[in-house]
């Protein structure tokens, strides 16, 4: 693999160079990335395999370059790398790629990656983008059934105009910061148990990252030297039908810009909320069928729910079929729809049966009546005669078990119940 795929038309699969199907989400090819950078990466081998494992970097990286971008993923499918031009140099992944502007945006650091020694030494260079924002957006069931379009104002920080993100007025000399020496980052020792630190690499608090450092007096007047300001701006956040809980809908662009890098992207998690009436199963909904005894027991022709879209589902359930307590009837496809195509889940009913109040029968010809009309009752069960117990002549028969807590029995005389005028009394005939 001399110097990574090529970009002139030869049929590479930059699916299987990463390792992952062609259906994989854009989180599974970072992270299949990752996992092979760092297995490649030329200061992690040997010598005399650094020349290879370069290469196979390369390859990857390219791979990853066009995988995760969505218009450049198209074209791949699309065209294969017959789409992409090779006279365009320093492509991604192509002849003049900078190994360390790679590693920046994967870690966002520069001079190589942490505990490997570094490619360029130094301090860690800012990175090209500033991260992405991630935040839950609560959709009902509803919402996600049909599908939504969501107008908002969304406040962010934006590069100055007035100072283009220098944070300096017009015409005044760029000061580097004495404390980061201008990198906008300075290393720090962090405690992390008894006797034990560990360096990271934090923002300069002097120049709030920055690199530079102006006086009061000549700092910009709009942003204050801070280099952004505060914006509302218009966005639009849809939400495709069938969506499901933790999906993400990513607003490419729209976090906070910083200057000097492209902004990351805003990032919306879908967070279901409970339904009264349906339950999500995937695809799939539940619900309760609440249906009467005569019902149950006659069958039945009628409405029997509203649905998320506020249509009415119809059953007809024949006579002579017996409706039994949690018994599950389904009714295909009026479950989720799917995100593409229109297939859709199912709608999964669970018998619930309503029976009626004591009492609702008033005469006891109506009981005679409905007893004829139901089954009748399983034989009667025949129980095996016992003979009298017989005791010894000598046996005590009054004290029997008086040993075993019965309450009438204390101290060793019997409690007489005709004495206590409160006690519960047998009826006799």
């Amino acid at each position: 693999m001399d110097g990574g795929p090529s970009t002139s038309g030869e049929d590479v699969d930059l699916y299987a160079l990463l390792g992952v199907d062609k259906s994989a989400s854009p989180n599974d090819i970072k992270k299949a990335y990752r996992k092979l950078a760092l297995l490649h990466h030329p200061d992690k081998v040997s010598e005399d395999k650094r020349v290879e494992s370069e290469a196979k970097f390369k390859a990857v990286t390219q791979a990853y370059e066009i995988l995760r971008d969505d218009e450049k993923r198209e074209l791949y499918d699309t065209h294969g790398m017959a789409a992409f031009d090779p006279t365009r140099g320093g492509g991604p992944g192509g002849p003049g790629v900078n190994l360390d502007d790679i590693l920046s945006q994967m870690f966002g650091m520069g001079g190589g990656m942490p505990g490997m020694g570094g490619m360029g030494g130094g301090m860690p260079r800012r990175p090209r983008r500033s991260p992405d924002e991630e935040q839950p957006y609560r959709a009902t069931l509803e919402e996600l059934y049909k599908g939504k379009t969501v107008k908002f104002a969304a406040e962010k920080e934006i590069v100055c105009g007035q100072c283009n993100g220098s944070g300096a007025k017009d015409k005044v000399k760029e000061n580097k910061c004495d404390r980061c020496r201008g990198m906008g980052q300075r290393e720090a020792f962090q405690q992390v148990g008894p006797g034990l630190v560990t360096k990271r690499i934090i923002p300069c608090d002097h120049c709030e990252g920055s690199g530079m450092y102006y006086k009061e007096k000549d700092r910009c007047k709009k942003c204050k030297g801070k280099r952004t300001v505060k914006e509302k701006k218009a966005l639009e956040l849809y939400i495709p039908r069938g969506s499901m809980q933790g999906d993400r809908i990513v607003l490419e662009g729209e976090a906070d810009q910083k200057p000097d890098q492209t902004p990351g992207d805003l990032i919306f998690i879908i967070v279901e909320e409970p339904h009264q009436i349906f339950t999500r199963i995937g695809h799939d909904l539940s619900a309760d069928l609440t249906v009467t005894l005569a019902e149950a027991l006659s069958g039945f022709s009628r409405t029997v729910i509203k649905h998320l879209d506020g249509r009415g589902i119809h059953i007809d359930h024949p006579r002579g079929k017996i409706l039994r307590p949690g018994q599950v009837l389904k009714v295909h496809g009026e479950g989720m729809p799917h995100k593409r195509g229109e297939d859709r889940g199912d709608l999964y009913l669970t018998v619930k049966i309503e029976f009626p109040e004591d009492g609702w029968l008033k005469t006891d010809e109506e009981h005679d009546a409905l007893a004829k009309l139901l089954p009748p009752p399983a034989a009667p069960i025949l129980a095996d005669e016992v003979d009298d117990v017989e005791y010894d002549d000598d046996a005590d028969i009054e004290n029997m078990g008086a040993h075993q807590g019965d309450p009438r029995f204390h101290g060793g005389e019997w409690e007489d119940e005709e004495e206590e005028g409160d006690g519960p009394q047998c009826a006799t005939q």
